[in-house]
């Protein structure tokens, strides 16, 4: 199997090469994404490995080396795929200075991985476990079919009066975006990225025609909004906020109700809500993702739950180090000094 640096004109039409990956591709392995890190000095770097485009972030760790995140990737289907090309997407890692790499492939907990050498690690993204729509029926039909709970909100929503509109991509409505934002993180006790980190996020996306800003208001005021990414086949809910006071019952269903209906207008068939507890955690109450949860399987009661994140040891040593303990105080004392995550 060869490996290689994308050229030029691979790179001009990458999201085309990952969305014929075995996975059908990941916003995440997308141009987009992957160029908008380096507002957080990560380096895109654009590799195909036989037929595989993979996507990958790079970073300089003093007195280490580098290291590559592939974010939700790479994009294999089997465990087979992803045992052939790991050992040369280690090779090639290795003659570039890389000491680990970070995978996150979407493959279903309990796929057998164990003949591959890879060290276990924390996931990055929060939608290791997941709820996906199914996009492929009639609107009609689909919300037939939601669970009651989800079904009974949206129909409230417009009985009350909930209007949804999907708003331009601009410095005014990605503040007031940003705002909503701000505050179900600090109501919820999470933090977020720099207003300017999402302003540069939604307008990229929605330059790219990848992404959409969706507001719910109640009573002419905004009480909800959300924004979507789509790729390919594949669409996500990147995120979501409200305030905290409830003013309207079905609010957050209606608007992602909404961005459903965008994202099959848009050619998606399938739809992550990005992000619940494992499904052998879901009845904790306890757990930081209970209620996004509980939202999030009124669409659909199934939980997708995925491998995880894993490391590929370029250098064994370094990468032990790495992974039990630097790369925790690297993380420590990025988030002290930036207020964000280091990934």
């Amino acid at each position: 199997m060869t490996i290689r640096f994308a050229t030029d004109d691979e790179i001009n039409r990458w999201d085309d090469l990952v969305v014929h990956n075995s996975d059908r591709g990941n916003m995440l392995q997308g141009s987009v994404f992957l160029n908008l890190k380096r507002l957080a000095n990560w380096q895109p770097r654009f590799i195909i490995c036989g037929e595989l485009a993979i996507g990958a972030i790079e970073k300089h760790i003093p007195l280490f080396g580098k290291v590559w995140y592939i974010p939700k990737g790479p994009g294999v289907a089997t465990a087979s795929e992803l045992a052939s090309i790991v050992p040369v997407l280690r090779d090639f890692a290795r003659q570039q200075g890389i000491f680990t790499i970070k995978i996150e492939p979407e493959l279903l907990r309990g796929t057998d991985i164990s003949a591959i050498e890879l060290l276990p690690t924390r996931p990055i993204q929060y939608n290791a476990s997941t709820v996906i729509v199914d996009l492929h029926s009639d609107l009609d039909t689909m919300l037939k079919d939601l669970p009651q709970k989800g079904r009974h909100a949206i129909r409230r929503a417009d009985r009350d009066g909930v209007v949804v509109k999907r708003v331009p991509v601009n410095d005014e409505t990605c503040q007031a975006m940003y705002d909503l934002f701000k505050e179900t993180a600090d109501g919820a006790g999470f933090t977020i990225r720099s207003s300017q980190y999402y302003r540069e996020f939604y307008q990229q996306y929605a330059d790219a025609g990848q992404g959409q800003l969706f507001f719910a208001y109640y009573q002419d005021q905004l009480v909800a909004g959300a924004f979507a990414v789509i790729l390919g086949t594949k669409s996500t809910y990147k995120d979501g906020a409200s305030v905290r006071k409830r003013t309207a019952y079905g609010a957050s269903h209606r608007l992602q109700w909404e961005v459903i209906k965008w994202a099959k207008e848009h050619g998606s068939l399938e739809h992550d809500l990005c992000g619940t507890p494992a499904s052998d955690e879901m009845s904790n109450p306890n757990h930081p993702r209970y209620g996004l949860g509980r939202f999030k399987t009124s669409f659909n009661k199934h939980i997708t739950d995925y491998i995880g994140a894993f490391e590929i040891p370029v250098s064994p040593i370094k990468s032990r180090l790495w992974s039990k303990y630097i790369e925790r105080l690297v993380r420590r004392l990025y988030f002290a000094r930036h207020h964000e995550s280091y990934y």
